[in-house]
C-alpha cells in the first residue's frame, strides 16, 4: 500500500471510527444501553458533553498544521477537513439538544436566550460561523473560491476564540477545565503567530540578500499546485 492509500483505507476509517466514538456514548447514556447513565440531569449532560466534544475536535483540527510542520508529515493535512466537519456535527449536535430537549421547541425563550445570555450569544454566533465553513469545504468550492476560500476558513481561530469562551462562561465555579483549553488554544494560536512571524523576517532577508541567478528551470512540474485540494 502507498501511504495515499493507506490514509485513504485505514488513517481515514480509524478516524471517522473514532469520532463517531463519543456519540456512540452519549446514546448508550441517553437509552441506558450497556448499563450507561447520564446521571440525574441527563439533558444537560447530553447537552455539555456534545459541546465538550465539539471543543476537542476543533482544537485537534488546530492542532494538524503544528504537528504535520513539526514532524514533516504533509499527509495529515488529509484528516483535517473529517475532523472540521465532525466539528461542526457536534455544535448541531450540541445547539439541536438545547433547542429541542431543553427549550422544547420554544423559539421565544431561544430569541430571548440569545438576546440576554452573553454566553448563548457567543455560543450561537460561532454556530453560525461555522456553517459558511461547512459548506465551503468541497474540493469544488476550494476551486471556485480560490484565495478567497482561505481567508473565509481563517474565521476557525474566531470560532475557537468563542467556543473556549463561550465554554468559560457557562461554567460557574470550577473554571480550571476552560482555562486549560483556553492555554492550548494560544499555544496553537502562538504558534501560528510566531510562524507568520518567521515566514516575514525570512522574506525580508531574501529580498535584501537576493539569492544568486539560477539556469531557467523546466516548465514543466511533477510535484502539482501547493494549494491544489486533496484528492482523496
Amino acid at each position: 500500500m502507498t501511504l495515499a492509500q493507506r490514509y485513504r483505507f485505514i488513517y481515514k476509517p480509524l478516524v471517522f471510527i473514532a469520532c463517531l466514538a463519543p456519540l456512540a456514548w452519549l446514546a448508550s447514556g441517553a437509552f441506558g444501553w450497556f448499563g450507561l447513565s447520564l446521571g440525574a440531569d441527563p439533558v444537560k449532560e447530553l447537552e455539555h458533553e456534545a459541546g465538550k466534544t465539539a471543543l476537542n475536535l476543533l482544537l485537534l483540527t488546530l492542532a494538524v498544521t503544528p504537528v504535520r510542520e513539526l514532524t514533516s508529515q504533509p499527509q495529515l493535512l488529509r484528516l483535517r477537513r473529517m475532523l472540521g466537519l465532525f466539528v461542526f456535527f457536534y455544535v448541531v449536535l450540541h445547539f439541536t439538544i438545547y433547542l429541542v430537549l431543553d427549550l422544547e421547541l420554544n423559539f421565544r425563550t431561544l430569541g430571548a436566550d440569545i438576546a440576554k445570555r452573553p454566553y448563548i450569544t457567543i455560543g450561537f454566533t460561532a454556530l453560525l460561523l461555522l456553517i459558511p465553513l461547512a459548506a465551503t469545504s468541497t474540493n469544488g468550492m476550494m476551486r471556485r473560491l480560490g484565495r478567497r476560500w482561505q481567508t473565509l476558513h481563517r474565521l476557525v481561530y474566531v470560532i475557537a476564540v468563542l467556543g473556549v469562551w463561550h465554554f468559560y462562561w457557562q461554567v460557574k465555579r470550577d473554571v480550571r477545565e476552560p482555562l486549560l483549553y483556553a492555554g492550548i488554544l494560544a499555544i496553537l494560536l502562538g504558534y501560528r503567530v510566531l510562524r507568520a512571524i518567521a515566514r516575514r523576517r525570512a522574506a525580508a532577508t531574501r529580498s535584501v540578500h537576493p539569492a544568486p541567478a539560477h539556469p531557467a528551470a523546466p516548465l514543466t512540474s511533477t510535484s502539482g499546485s501547493a494549494t491544489a485540494p486533496e484528492r482523496t
